[in-house]
């Protein structure tokens, strides 16, 4: 579409579902599953403090309504590709269903169901996504033993479910099972805790919440082996301090991490080069590959794999190639989401991110029961973090938040961080009131001194500085 902006000829081409992973596989559906797990977790919440009697809503009534919303959004982009045909808008975009194979830097096969398509083009762009990782001695049939793509394919609440990795795919799909209330889950984690990338005061949170909804998390684990008995799954682990023990349970969800869809694309005919990993290996960080027309966005690269850094890069790739490009492509400022309980938003670097990193930074801690709006929901577990240099300048580095709507809150200081810009100005804004997002601006004031609650009286706000390895108040 950035290309019909430009009145360029647009070829499309895709062997599967218009939309690809991330509609139909990835985000819109998996987060359709979180968002009605949550409703139903706050129903049984709230009606059991009335004492009124839980709600139960049958499974095969939830994957309908994520197969809804995913219908919903493919009709979207059918009308959008034939609206953009349309007299009206004069633009040159055709959509071909079927397998592209690259014959050289420009020139492309399509094998379709009208037999092979030959096309010619000045440019190309790779955006062909990435699949759920699999591991060779585990037998996937999407049935008993899934992957992420397989979820849909469930009949029933499974009784219960083990989940082998816990990064945000693995611990999203463990906190949407916990959640319905209906299936007992298991995590199995290699390390001492779950998302080993973030910071331990947001583990801290999302852990205690997945163990209350009745999840066990196997710490310090090694899976020996998996697999399937009876129409069950049987798996075993040894643990680091030498025990074995062996579970049985009646699914699992392989989620180990995705690879780049990379094979059957023709690119040993071109000058396409791939990592050791299989990504694409792009020439610098333009989107461009060693091939100088080719292109590559999204998954294959060895990027941050996320649908708006996708959608970045392809934005990108686009202006780059017509001319268009004004300034470097950069992810400092990629907010990112991650749907558990609570939701955990972030921008910019963390605080093990800060720390590998060698700086000096100021941090300020506001929590949830600090905020008006979060009292009124009854939603005070959570809080706002946010990192700023530790001068004068105080230029954000990165924040994190975590709570009701936290994802909501963040994208004011995504922007100051794209402008390399400090606090004070968002100290001054003024927010609506009640609203989270005074959260932030009393996390700002309370790092430049100034905030209506003082951390000295309220142990659960902290202002601290990090500096030779130890935190001192700031």
């Amino acid at each position: 579409m950035r290309a019909v902006d430009f009145g360029k000829r647009v070829l499309l081409i895709e062997k599967d579902k218009l939309g690809g992973a991330g509609l139909h596989n990835g985000a819109l559906s998996s987060k359709t599953f979180w968002e009605i797990s949550q409703d139903l977790a706050r129903w049984r919440k709230q009606n059991a403090h009335f004492g009124l009697p839980g709600v139960q809503v049958p499974f095969a009534d939830i994957v309908a309504q994520v197969n809804v919303a995913v219908n919903e959004r493919m009709a979207q982009l059918d009308r959008h590709i034939e609206g953009c045909n349309s007299c009206a808008l004069h633009a040159d975009i055709h959509y071909v269903k079927g397998q592209a194979i690259l014959e050289s830097n420009h020139h492309i096969r399509v094998d379709s169901e009208q037999g092979p398509q030959h096309f010619e083009a000045e440019f190309v762009i790779l955006a062909t996504g990435s699949r759920p990782r699999l591991l060779p001695h585990i037998q996937v049939d999407e049935q008993i033993i899934l992957s992420s793509d397989g979820v849909g394919n469930l009949k029933d609440y499974p009784e219960s479910i083990v989940v082998l990795g816990a990064g945000v795919i693995g611990c999203e799909f463990a906190t949407i099972f916990a959640s319905f209330g209906r299936t007992k889950v298991y995590l199995i984690d290699k390390a001492d805790r779950i998302l080993p990338f973030e910071d331990a005061d947001i583990v801290t949170i999302v852990e205690k919440n997945l163990e209350a909804n009745g999840a066990t998390i196997h710490r310090h684990a090694s899976l020996l082996r998996m697999e399937i008995k009876n129409g069950r799954v049987e798996y075993e682990l040894r643990y680091s301090d030498g025990r074995q023990e062996i579970f049985n349970v009646e699914k699992a969800l392989i989620s180990v991490g995705r690879e780049p869809n990379t094979e059957g694309l023709g690119l040993e005919n071109t000058d396409v080069q791939l990592t050791d990993r299989g990504h694409i290996l792009e020439m610098s960080k333009d989107t461009r590959t060693t091939a100088a027309n080719i292109f590559a966005v999204g998954d294959i690269t060895a990027d941050i794999a996320l649908v708006n850094v996708g959608e970045l890069e392809g934005r990108f790739a686009v202006e780059t190639m017509f001319g268009y490009a004004h300034k470097a492509l950069c992810y400092d400022n990629i907010s990112t989401i991650m749907f558990l309980e609570p939701e955990v938003a972030g921008v910019g670097m963390n605080e093990i991110q800060a720390q590998c990193a060698g700086l000096c930074y100021r941090v300020a801690t506001w929590n949830y029961d600090c905020i008006p709006r979060a009292i009124a929901m009854r939603q005070t577990e959570g809080f706002f973090k946010i990192l700023v240099t530790d001068d004068a300048e105080m230029r954000i580095l990165g924040m994190r938040a975590i709570g009701q709507d936290a994802s909501s809150a963040i994208q004011a200081v995504a922007l100051l961080i794209c402008m390399g810009k400090g606090i004070h100005e968002l100290a001054e804004m003024v927010h609506p009131h009640p609203s989270i997002t005074e959260g932030v601006q009393e996390c700002v004031r309370m790092l430049l001194g100034k905030s209506i609650f003082k951390p000295q009286a309220f142990s659960q706000l902290k202002c601290q500085r990090w500096e030779g390895g130890c935190y001192s108040e700031a």
